[in-house]
C-alpha cells in the first residue's frame, strides 16, 4: 500500500536568540499520531521502513532528526545536547504539528528520548515503543564505545571530517538501504560530533528508576541478547519497572532490520491499540 510522504521543518528559539532548524518526514495522515526517533548519530531515515508500515495501517507517522542528527542543524555547542533538550524537541514537534498526543517510539538514543518525553510531558504521550534502551547496565560499554569517538572528533578532527568527505562521495541511490543509512550516519562534522557526544555522555542518560516506575503510559519494550551497549538486562528491567509494560524479545540487533515482520507487526498492533482500544495487559515473549 502506497502512503503519502512529506518533508517538513520547524525552528527552535533558544534563550540567547539563536534559532535551530529541525527536519522531519510525515507518512500518511489523520489524527492517530506516531513519532519515531533514531539512534545516536543515526539519521531519521533508519525508521523509514517501520514508518511506512505504520502509515499503511492507517497511522499518521512522523520521523524526526533530533538536533545534531541527519538534516537538522548540527551546532557545535555541547550545552544544547541533552536528553531533556531532545524530549523538548519532541514536544515542540507535536506543537508544530498540532498533535495533542502521539505514540512515541525510538531505538537506543531514541528509546531514551521517548522515555524522557513521557516523564517531561506525560499528557502528550499516548504510548511508548522502546527498542534497546540504554540504562544502568550499559554505562561502561557506552563509555568505551563513544568516548574514543568524542576524543577523535575533538582532537583529531581531520579523521572525522575525512570520513565524512568519503561518505558523501558515495551516491546513496546505488547502495542498499541500510548501507545508505550507515553512510548518512558518518555525515557529521567533527566539531558538532564532539559536542553532541559530550552532551550525551556527560549528561543525564535516562529518567531515574523512580521516574520510570511512575510512567503510566502503555509501553512496548523490545530487547535482544548479546549487545553490551544495549544489554538485554536493561530492556528486561525497564519492562518490569513500567507498570503493565509488554515485552518482546528479539533474536538479535539485526532482526528488526533484516527480518522485520514479527517485530513490525507487534509495534503496529500496539500503536493501533493505543489509539483504537485499551491495550492488553502485560505480555512477555521469549
Amino acid at each position: 500500500m502506497l502512503v503519502s510522504e512529506r518533508i517538513g521543518q520547524f525552528f527552535l528559539e533558544s534563550e540567547d536568540g539563536s534559532r535551530d532548524r529541525l527536519e522531519y518526514t510525515e507518512y500518511g495522515s489523520g489524527d492517530e499520531w506516531v513519532v519515531l526517533l533514531h539512534g545516536l548519530l543515526f539519521p531519521r531515515r533508519m525508521q523509514q521502513p517501520l514508518a511506512r508500515e505504520m502509515a499503511a495501517a492507517g497511522l499518521h507517522v512522523v520521523t524526526l532528526d533530533l538536533l545534531g542528527h541527519g538534516r537538522s542543524d548540527q551546532p557545535a555547542d555541547p550545552l544544547v545536547y541533552s536528553m531533556t533538550a531532545f524530549a523538548e524537541q519532541v514536544v515542540a514537534l507535536l506543537d508544530h504539528l498540532g498533535a495533542e498526543q502521539a505514540v512515541v517510539g525510538g531505538s537506543s538514543l531514541g528509546a531514551n528520548v521517548a522515555l524522557e518525553t513521557a516523564v517531561l510531558d506525560p499528557a502528550r504521550v499516548r504510548g511508548l515503543v522502546i527498542e534497546m534502551p540504554v540504562l544502568n547496565n550499559a554505562l561502561i560499554a557506552g563509555i568505551v564505545a563513544f568516548v574514543p569517538m568524542m576524543l577523535a572528533a575533538r582532537y583529531l578532527p581531520f579523521t572525522v571530517n575525512g570520513v565524512r568527505r568519503l561518505s558523501r562521495a558515495v551516491p546513496r541511490g546505488i547502495v542498499p538501504f541500510w548501507a545508505g543509512v550507515g553512510l548518512d550516519t558518518l555525515d557529521h562534522r567533527a566539531d558538532s560530533m564532539a559536542a553532541l557526544l559530550h552532551g550525551v555522555i556527560f549528561g543525564r542518560v535516562a529518567p531515574s528508576a523512580k521516574q520510570r516506575r511512575q510512567i503510566t503510559t502503555p509501553t512496548l519494550v523490545v530487547g535482544h541478547p548479546i549487545d553490551p551497549i544495549h544489554p538485554f538486562v536493561d530492556a528486561d528491567m525497564l519492562a518490569r519497572e513500567v507498570p503493565g509494560a509488554r515485552f518482546e524479545r528479539a533474536s538479535s540487533i539485526l532482526e528488526w532490520r533484516m527480518h522485520p515482520d514479527r517485530l513490525t507487526d507487534a509495534a503496529v498492533g500496539f500503536a493501533l491499540e493505543c489509539w483504537r482500544g485499551k491495550p492488553r495487559r502485560a505480555r512477555r515473549t521469549s
